[in-house]
C-alpha cells in the first residue's frame, strides 16, 4: 500500500511537470528522454529499497540513487506548484466567464508558456544546486574559527586550540573519487597546528570495514596533545541486521580496536587531564546520548568521576540533544561541550551575519555552530562527511578550530 501511495504521487507529479516542459520543448525525442529518465529514477529507488540488502544500510550506490531521485524529483515539486496553480486559476477564470458571458483572455497560449518557462527557470536552481552538492559541494571544506572566553580558564590554556571534526561517515566516500579530497580534509586538519584534535563520532556509516580504506589516510591526523575520540550513534552497528549477537559485537570490538590502531585515544564514559606548565584542563568522553529513538549509552556521571567541582571541563558528546536535556544544567558547570550529529542536514543557506536556516532546526534547536547558555557553550560542527544524500548544499563540510581565552578584567 505504501508502494502506491507512493508511485501514485510520483505520476502526479511527473505528469504535471511534464506539462511545463512539453510546453517548451516540442522536440518528441527530448520528451522521450524526459520519460526515459523519470521511470528510471522510479525503478532504480525501487528496486534498491526491495531487493537489495535488508536493513537500514547505507551505502555509496544506494546514496547516489537517493541523489538521483532528490535531483530530479523536487525541481518536479515547484513545477507541479506552478502548473497546478495555473490550471486553478483557469478553472476559475473558466468558471466566471460561463457565469458572465465574459472573455477575459485569460486562456492566451503566451500566458500558458510564460508561467512554464518561469517554472522551468525556477526549478533549475535546485536541480543545479543539488548537482553541484554532489560533485562538488561535499569536498568544500571550510575551516570556521571561534575564540571563546571564560573567567575560570587555566592561565596556562590562555591561547590554548583545539580542532574538532566530526561525522565522517567513511561508508559513504567513493573509494576513487574520494580519495585526494579527502586526504586534502586530513591535510587541512593538520595546517590548523592545534594543540588537540578532537572527534566527535560517528567513524562509519554502519561497519568496521568500511573505515579500512581510510585508515592509513586518518591515521596521519596530528597534534601536540594527541587525537581524542567518542563513538556516534553509527559506530555501534546498530542499523544492520546481523546474523548473530556475536557478529555485531564483534564489529564493534573491531571499531574500537581499529581506533587504537589509528593512534586515537576513544573516552568511553571516561575522562583524560590535558596539562600545561603545572595547570589542568579536563577532556571529558560521553558514549552516544540522543532523545528519541537514538542510544542512550552516554553516563556523565561515570565520566565526571573523580573530577574536581573547580576544573576546567570541555566535554565531547556526538549528540547536542544531550547539552540541551542534561550537561547545560548540569551542576559540575561543564563549560564546554562539543557535539555533531546534524550535519546541519547538508542543505540549507549560510550567510555569516545575515542568516542561518536549514530545515534540521525545526528538529533540533543546536542545529551548527556556537551557542550560549547560562556561561557553558556548545558547539555543533556540521561534520566532515556526509549520509544519506552524497552532496552539501550551503551548509559544507567543516573543521571547526576553537581558541581558548581567559576573560581578563578592565581595571
Amino acid at each position: 500500500m505504501r508502494w502506491i501511495i507512493f508511485i501514485s504521487i510520483y505520476l502526479i507529479v511527473d505528469i504535471y511537470a511534464f506539462q511545463a516542459v512539453r510546453t517548451i520543448i516540442r522536440n518528441p525525442w527530448m520528451n522521450g528522454l524526459y520519460a526515459l529518465v523519470s521511470i528510471g529514477v522510479l525503478l532504480s529507488l525501487i528496486f534498491v529499497l526491495t531487493f537489495t540488502t535488508s536493513g537500514s544500510v547505507i551505502s555509496p550506490p544506494r546514496n547516489y540513487i537517493f541523489a538521483a531521485f532528490l535531483i530530479t524529483f523536487f525541481p518536479k515539486v515547484l513545477l507541479l506548484v506552478f502548473m497546478l496553480g495555473e490550471d486553478v486559476m483557469r478553472f476559475i477564470v473558466g468558471m466566471y466567464n460561463k457565469v458572465t458571458i465574459a472573455d477575459t483572455g485569460f486562456y492566451m497560449p503566451s500566458r500558458r508558456k510564460f508561467i512554464s518557462t518561469m517554472a522551468l527557470g525556477i526549478a533549475a536552481i535546485p536541480f543545479t544546486s543539488l548537482l553541484y552538492g554532489v560533485f562538488k559541494g561535499k569536498y568544500n571544506y571550510k575551516v570556521l574559527t571561534y575564540e571563546l572566553e571564560f573567567d575560570d580558564l587555566p592561565e596556562a590554556f590562555d591561547g590554548y586550540t583545539l580542532t574538532q571534526i566530526s561525522d565522517i561517515h567513511s561508508g559513504s566516500f567513493d573509494k576513487e573519487s574520494s580519495k585526494e579530497n579527502i586526504s586534502y580534509a586530513v591535510d587541512l586538519i593538520n595546517e590548523q597546528q592545534s594543540d588537540v584534535i578532537l572527534f566527535t563520532g560517528d567513524l562509519v556509516n554502519n561497519v568496521t570495514e568500511e573505515m579500512i580504506p581510510w585508515k592509513s589516510t586518518f591515521s596521519k591526523l596530528n597534534a601536540k596533545d594527541g587525537v581524542y575520540s567518542v563513538l556516534g550513534n553509527h559506530d555501534y552497528g546498530d542499523y544492520m541486521n546481523w546474523e548473530s549477537n556475536e557478529a555485531k559485537e564483534k564489529n564493534f570490538s573491531d571499531l574500537l580496536a581499529l581506533q587504537k590502531e589509528m593512534g586515537w585515544d576513544l573516552l568511553r564514559n571516561e575522562h583524560r587531564y590535558l596539562e600545561k606548565n603545572g595547570e589542568r584542563i579536563a577532556l571529558i568522553g560521553v558514549e552516544n546520548w540522543g532523545m528519541g529513538r537514538f542510544k542512550k549509552a552516554g553516563d556523565l556521571d561515570k565520566a565526571c568521576n573523580g573530577i574536581s567541582i573547580d576544573d576546567f571541563k570541555i566535554l565531547m558528546s556526538h549528540d547536542p540533544s544531550h547539552w540541551k536535556e542534561i550537561v547545560k544544567k548540569d551542576s559540575r558547570h561543564i563549560q564546554l561541550t562539543l557535539s555533531g550529529h546534524t550535519h546541519g542536514m547538508q542543505f540549507g543557506i549560510e550567510i555569516p551575519g545575515f542568516v542561518k536556516w536549514s530545515p534540521v532546526k525545526y528538529r533540533y534547536e543546536n542545529w551548527a555552530g556556537i551557542y550560549e547558555e547560562m556561561g557553558r557553550h556548545l558547539n555543533v560542527n556540521r561534520g566532515l562527511g556526509y549520509i544519506g544524500y552524497p552532496g552539501r548544499v550551503g551548509i559544507w563540510p567543516e573543521i571547526s578550530v576553537i581558541k581558548l581565552k581567559k576573560r581578563r578584567t578592565i581595571a
